[in-house]
């Protein structure tokens, strides 16, 4: 369950360039994600991706930085090659696998 804000969105980032108007709320998900990396409350989304793909190897269709229960959480869902969709939900500080579940 998504009880708190996103932060970063690669498809806010997308919705931003078709989408006007969006861009400053995209730049302003950017711009915090950068703060917390910078502060080193959270890992470069890069390393994530990398513990990401030694759980599921795929093609990545979404990810979102959000906090739940005070701490950052990258949500990330990836296409496998047989064409199923899974959601992954890693500790953004540590990429510590939390959840694997597969989307219907």
């Amino acid at each position: 369950m998504k009880t708190s804000s996103t932060f970063l969105s690669l498809t806010g980032l997308l919705m931003m360039l078709l989408v006007p108007g969006q861009s400053l709320q995209a730049d302003e998900d950017s711009d915090r994600a950068r703060m917390l990396k910078q502060r080193g409350d959270i890992l470069p989304l890069e390393q994530v991706i990398k513990a990401a793909m030694a759980v599921k190897s795929g093609q990545i269709l979404e990810t979102d930085l959000d906090q739940e229960a005070g701490r950052y959480i990258y949500e990330l869902e990836i296409l496998d090659d047989r064409g199923q969709v899974w959601e992954l939900e890693l500790d953004a500080s540590t990429a510590e696998l939390i959840e694997l579940e597969s989307e219907d």
